[in-house]
């Protein structure tokens, strides 16, 4: 038998101790895809806060998958993606979120260089701009840009066809722009391959 904390124990095989309610099987997967996962929903929702329950949810749901879950499908990762952004999604739609350059920055005690401080800023400004996008723009640009994913897997994530999505970014990727032209900023101020 396979000790749970083998790095070489699949998933599959977790979830399978899962569904006889294995605890530490769980705790695995939690330790093996929960910072991926709260980097994804902190990114939807620019709230450390309010990504640490999307997390949560979607942890129970897998929880609750895991007596129908099938060996061999898309996987955790896929699973708790496709889960974290439609939470994300719905939350939007019940409470508009609060522009990123309204929340209260803590200082840092350390002296920073100015290209630093240049860099930062623009970063914050640039996850403003996102922010400012709406909910399921939003995701298709974060997924796509910040999580790494192809077309067809973000398409996958947020349950549309391959072309539903190609418009659905080709819109995002414009209102991006625009947001970001009206901010000051331009492609070159993304992060790595910007939209």
């Amino acid at each position: 038998m396979e000790r749970l904390d083998d790095p070489g124990q699949s998933d599959d095989g977790l979830m399978a101790a899962v569904a006889a309610g294995s605890r530490p099987a769980f705790a695995v997967l939690v330790q093996r895809h929960g910072p991926a996962a709260w980097r994804l929903a902190v990114r939807l929702v620019g709230d450390a806060g309010d990504a640490e329950d999307l997390v949560q949810e979607g942890f129970a749901r897998l929880w609750g998958q895991a007596a129908r879950w099938q060996a061999g499908q898309a996987g955790v990762a896929a699973f708790l993606t496709r889960v974290i952004t439609n939470l994300a999604i719905d939350r939007s739609r019940r409470k508009r979120p609060q522009p990123m350059a309204d929340l209260p920055d803590d200082p840092d005690p350390a002296p920073l260089a100015d290209a630093v401080l240049a860099n930062a800023d623009v970063a914050r400004a640039v996850q403003a701009c996102v922010a400012a996008l709406p909910e399921r723009q939003r995701a298709a640009i974060v997924l796509t840009y910040w999580e790494g994913m192809t077309g067809p897997m973000a398409a996958q994530t947020m349950n549309l066809s391959a072309k539903a999505f190609e418009s659905l970014l080709i819109r995002a990727r414009g209102a991006l722009k625009g947001v970001m032209a009206a901010a000051g900023l331009t492609a070159a101020d993304l992060p790595g391959e910007g939209p």
